[in-house]
């Protein structure tokens, strides 16, 4: 099977300025193979796409093909280029990064034993309760080792915890209206696979949850992105754009973060809620919620649920209000799409472990003051963020989003790829800005989570202000003032 390649016009923009003018001289071939890196390392080059040929892509960059053939000979030694004769070479990763040490996109399950501190993901440690719900969950397990153990709808007591939580909310449900997955991810996954056809157009905020471009891609759609406003006075969803792009594009599906969105901790107010749902009824168009970081309201309550006012999709998590190990997440919609999705589920997995859905069900009954622990520890560890930022680096500034678990920082200079590259010489590690974007976009942002101890999360903005120091050191006004609006 032939890999699908990446054209030179696509690799030269997502580039960017990869000479970096300011940083310490060296070769243009290994500036070249090091930005290449960091976007194999993100995911803007997917393992196993082909690279452009030499010619083609030293034309677009305008250096000698001797410099591009340099880049592409260290790209293989270094595990980032994988090569067969008569093939193109295509693009891994070494397996230092798969594992997880400096520069993984995923970032390793623990701390790493040299003291990086990974900012590349946004994801809490368990809550001391999710241990002992696990040792409750143990002694229940027997009465569930006599049956086969599978189910792709879910166990009946995590489904019907689920039901509850939502009518506790303000929606009434009943547990056939819900389905368990393997975390909101697969949640995802499944829904986007369902409701996209070849070709159709999926409306999703920009920035938005990277893996959420990645599924609308891989099932053949169309990301049709559409800003969000970022300036402080006005921050949220741009209402009239979303219509407009609803009325030009006529997307089939709406992929929103309405609840502390992810990457800007944003939460949509109820008209506007309002606005979504019954946009969608007009346009015949499917609204999906992903509502992950719904317990995750720091400092303010939400309004009602979406789909208090309308038909919606909703997605949910047990990962980030308790902990991202127990892998568990749903499903919440009509009972006709429930089937649909259980039957589209089944030749591809028959369940999420009996196990973790017991844990989870034990928790969610607890989920009033679990959730307030969890906010209690967050609320610390943003405000120490916060200091350390405007201590460090004070011409930063950031999105003033009233919950989730990170904060989308704007730079001064457009230089997101190049700190996430030096960030890891300086102890950090942390996510690319155009990761959260289509076409190159966010070089002058970077997601900065805060799901670290105070004193990590202290010791992280040093890194990134002695980074950032790096990656400008005379660039003067060369790059571009960034933008209100994204």
């Amino acid at each position: 099977m032939t890999a699908p390649i990446v054209s030179a016009t696509r690799l030269t923009r997502d580039l960017a300025q990869w000479r970096d003018p300011g940083q310490r001289p060296r070769p243009a071939f290994r500036a070249l193979a090091e930005r290449i890196s960091v976007l194999a390392q993100d995911g803007r080059l997917p393992v196993g796409v082909a690279l452009p040929g030499e010619r083609d892509l030293a034309a677009a960059l305008d250096v000698s093909r001797t410099t591009v053939a340099a880049a592409y000979s260290m790209l293989r030694e270094r595990g980032y280029l994988a090569s067969r004769p008569g093939a193109r070479s295509t693009v891994a990763l070494p397996d230092d990064v798969l594992g997880g040490a400096v520069g993984s996109r995923f970032g390793p399950v623990g701390e790493t034993a040299s003291g990086i501190v990974d900012l590349s993901y946004a994801a809490p440690v368990a809550l001391p309760a999710v241990g002992e719900a696990y040792r409750e969950a143990l002694v229940l397990l027997p009465q569930y080792l006599a049956g086969h153990g599978l189910g792709v709808v879910g166990v009946p007591r995590l489904r019907q915890a689920i039901a509850d939580r939502y009518t506790a909310r303000g929606v009434p449900t009943r547990p056939e209206q819900i389905l368990v997955t393997h975390g909101a991810q697969q949640a995802m996954t499944l829904v986007i696979d369902l409701f996209t056809a070849p070709g159709d157009r999926v409306l999703v905020e920009h920035p938005t949850y990277p893996h959420t471009i990645e599924a609308i891609t891989a099932a053949g759609g169309r990301v049709a992105p559409v800003p969000l406003i970022t300036d402080s006075g006005s921050a949220g969803w741009d209402l009239d754009g979303l219509r407009a792009a609803v009325r030009q594009l006529a997307p089939s599906l709406a992929y929103l973060l309405v609840d502390h969105h992810n990457p800007t901790g944003l939460a949509l107010d109820e008209p506007g809620r309002r606005a979504i749902t019954a946009l969608g009824r007009s346009a015949r168009m499917t609204v999906v919620v992903d509502e992950s970081l719904t317990e995750l309201a720091l400092d303010a309550p939400l309004p009602p649920p979406m789909a208090a006012f309308g038909p919606v999709i909703s997605i949910g998590s047990a990962s980030k209000p308790l902990w991202g190990g127990l892998r568990i997440g749903w499903v919440r919609a009509d009972e006709a799409t429930i089937v649909r999705l259980a039957t589209a589920r089944a030749p591809r997995d028959l369940g999420a472990p009996p196990l973790e859905q017991l844990v989870t069900a034990l928790l969610l009954a607890e989920i009033e003051d679990l959730a307030e622990q969890r906010r209690a520890q967050l609320r610390i560890q943003r405000a120490a963020l916060i200091a350390a930022l405007a201590e460090q680096l004070p011409q930063w500034r950031w999105v003033p989003g009233p919950g989730g678990l990170s904060l989308w920082t704007q730079m001064p200079l457009p230089v997101s790829s190049r700190l996430a590259a030096a960030a890891a010489g300086h102890g950090v590690t942390l996510t690319a800005g155009p990761r959260f974007g289509v076409n190159g976009a966010f070089e002058h942002w970077v997601r900065l989570p805060y799901v670290h101890e105070p004193d990590r999360l202290r010791q992280a903005v040093s890194g990134l202000a002695a980074a950032y120091r790096a990656v400008t050191a005379g660039a003067g006004t060369g790059l571009r003032e960034p933008a209100v609006m994204v």
